[in-house]
Order: structure tokens, then C-alpha cells, then sequence
């Protein structure tokens, strides 16, 4: 399993020696460790038991601090501090590994979640040599990724504090989708996006750079990318949707989009995009749904777009969108669809 996120504690992990008892000292090599995995888009949290204040200014001292999204630091179960990080960050538990010295604090994360991976933090040295921390690919978007998270925390931030219609906060965040063909140097990405997105995804089908590469030079199949700005910077590439065009009807064989996107409806925007773009060429729009233990806000992404599920195909669900009306976007986003041409 590849990870996604590590969670380090930081007495005699990060550092030699007890921050509360003593002057600590970074463990040999460790900033080289981070540093790499913050370049291969593995994201870095702290689940520690110590004063925050006292371990974040010692964490800014070192030069680490930017490096972790949503420390822990405090006196409360390491389980407790996980989950709330997971939570924060949006990403399955299973794509987590947490990393400390004591094995108490380990076999206590381990028996309250049994789906995290659990690693002793002497081995940190062999972290980077590790094949669940060896991406197949480090694309634009993988390196940029916990500046987006970043970004992330100042929207949420933002909206918390924002007084009025959520839909006017919206409404001030100049939203841009733009939608276009993909090209062969969008693969790399897309097949992350496979690999890495489970909530939003419609089938948990994985295609690779090979597939993919097939997939864009044959007449019968179209795949998209889709990507998201705004105040605050781009989201990157957050999404894909591979059509079969058959003679009456589009078929959606995969939709994709980044989980950073659940709460701006993103998944039902690109659909609207598409039930347009076919009806368009007077085609009817179908698309195949396999449902997972994680996938629910894709399906309520396609019952917002109206479709609806007209047959099964053992594991697999069809769906049709039952409307013939033009879907309209929200007034807080403006999309620009390029179906035809590469951007």
C-alpha cells in the first residue's frame, strides 16, 4: 500500500532525548528524510504528548515546522490525535503511517486502528528506500502537494470566519474549473489519480501510463482532465472522466475527482459539463458505477446530476441521466470546457 501521509512523534523520533527534561538534538539525517518525502508528495503530520508552543517554536528552531499539516501536540491518546488528523486531511487510514519510538504509544494507535501502518522510528533511515514511500511518480502536482493542503487550511480557515450564506463566501473565491482534453504529459498525473483517489472515484479501476497512453490515441474512447483555481492558487489536476462514445450514447467507463474537492460539488459540475457536451451531439449519457466501502459521495455526486440506475452488470451498476433540460452550473464557479481540443 502506497502511503500518503506520515505521522511522526517527535521525543527520541524527530529529535534525541525528552523536550519537557533535557536539550534535544535532531536525529542524524532526519531533515533529509522529511525533506524528501515532503518532494515525493507524502504528506507530514506530528501526533506527539508535549506543550504545542514549547515543540513548535523548537520544530521552527530546526526548520521543520512547514513541513506538518495539523500537528497534534498535547496530552490526549496518540489514537485520538491520528483520527484527527486523518479527518483533517480527508485520506484513508490505511494510507497512513504512524512512526514512533515507544512501542506502548504504537501497539495503542495499532488496537484502536487496525488499518494504520505502524513503524518503529529507528528504522527512519530506511524510510526512503521503502516501497510504500517510493511513488511511481512524482509529477507537478505530487511535489505541490502540501502547499495545497496549505491553501486548504487558509480557505477552511476563511469560511469558518466568514459571516453570511455559505454561498456568498463561495461566491467570493473566483472559482475556475477548466476542462480539456488530455495529453500525454497529464498521464503521469492521471494514473495518480487512479491510484491515489477512493472517495470520488466511480469504479476504483486503476489504468496505467501504458493504458492510458493506449486510451488517448483511439477514436472510440475520450478522456479529459480537469483542473481547479482559485483566490488562493490552483488545486492542480483534480479530476478525469474517460468516456466510451458509442453511436447513441456517452458512457463514463471512469470519473475521478480529488477528494479536496467534496465540498464544492465539483463531481456533479463536471457532469453537468458532460450530460451538456453530449446532449449537444444528441447523445444520451450513461456511466458505470461499482460501489466500494468508500465511494458514497461520488454516487450522491451523480444523484445530484440526475442519474439514475437503470440496470446491473454483476458488480457493476449503470446509470442514465434521466434529464433532457441543459444543467446549469452554480453561480460560484465559472467552467471552461474544452472537449474538443487539447489545452
Amino acid at each position: 500500500m502506497q502511503m500518503k501521509c506520515v505521522i511522526w512523534d517527535l521525543d527520541n523520533t524527530i529529535w534525541d532525548g525528552v523536550l519537557s527534561e533535557e536539550n534535544v538534538v535532531l536525529k542524524d539525517g532526519i531533515t533529509e528524510v522529511v525533506q524528501e518525502l515532503d518532494k515525493r508528495g507524502i504528506l507530514q503530520s506530528i501526533a506527539s504528548k508535549n506543550d504545542y508552543d514549547i515543540a513548535m517554536n523548537k520544530l521552527k528552531e530546526f526548520g521543520l515546522n512547514q513541513f506538518f499539516l495539523y500537528p497534534e501536540i498535547n496530552w490526549n491518546a496518540k489514537s485520538q490525535s491520528v483520527e484527527r488528523i486523518k479527518k483533517n486531511l480527508n485520506i484513508a487510514m490505511n494510507s497512513i503511517a504512524f512512526v514512533d519510538d515507544q512501542e506502548y504509544e504504537r501497539d495503542e494507535v495499532k488496537m484502536n486502528i487496525p488499518e494504520i501502518t505502524e513503524i518503529d522510528s529507528s528504522r527512519y533511515k530506511e524510510f526512503l528506500d521503502m516501497e510504500c514511500f517510493k511513488p511511481k511518480f512524482i509529477t507537478e502536482d505530487s511535489g505541490r502537494r502540501r502547499e495545497m493542503y496549505l491553501q486548504d487550511i487558509q480557505r477552511k480557515q476563511d469560511e469558518e470566519e466568514y459571516v453570511g450564506p455559505k454561498e456568498e463566501f463561495l461566491n467570493q473565491l473566483n472559482m475556475e474549473l477548466f476542462i480539456h482534453k488530455a495529453e500525454e504529459s497529464d498521464l503521469k498525473r492521471v494514473e495518480e489519480l487512479t491510484l491515489r483517489t477512493h472517495q470520488l472515484n466511480s469504479t476504483g479501476i486503476h489504468y496505467s501510463y501504458d493504458d492510458l497512453l493506449s486510451i488517448i490515441s483511439d477514436p472510440h474512447y475520450e478522456l479529459w482532465v480537469c483542473e481547479l483555481v482559485d483566490k488562493y492558487g490552483s488545486y492542480g489536476k483534480i479530476g478525469i472522466t474517460l468516456c466510451e462514445k458509442e453511436d447513441d450514447r456517452w458512457n463514463i467507463k471512469l470519473l475521478i475527482m480529488s477528494c479536496r474537492t467534496v465540498s464544492r460539488g465539483i463531481g456533479t459540475v463536471v457532469l453537468h459539463a458532460l450530460i451538456n457536451e453530449a446532449h449537444r451531439e444528441g447523445k444520451r449519457i450513461t456511466a458505470e458505477f461499482k460501489r466500494t466501502a468508500q465511494n458514497r459521495p461520488m454516487l450522491i455526486a451523480y444523484k445530484f446530476a440526475n442519474f439514475e440506475v437503470i440496470e446491473k452488470k454483476d458488480d457493476i451498476e449503470i446509470l442514465e441521466c434521466v434529464s433532457n433540460e441543459e444543467q446549469m452550473y452554480p453561480s460560484y464557479i465559472k467552467v471552461y470546457e474544452n472537449f474538443r481540443q487539447n489545452s
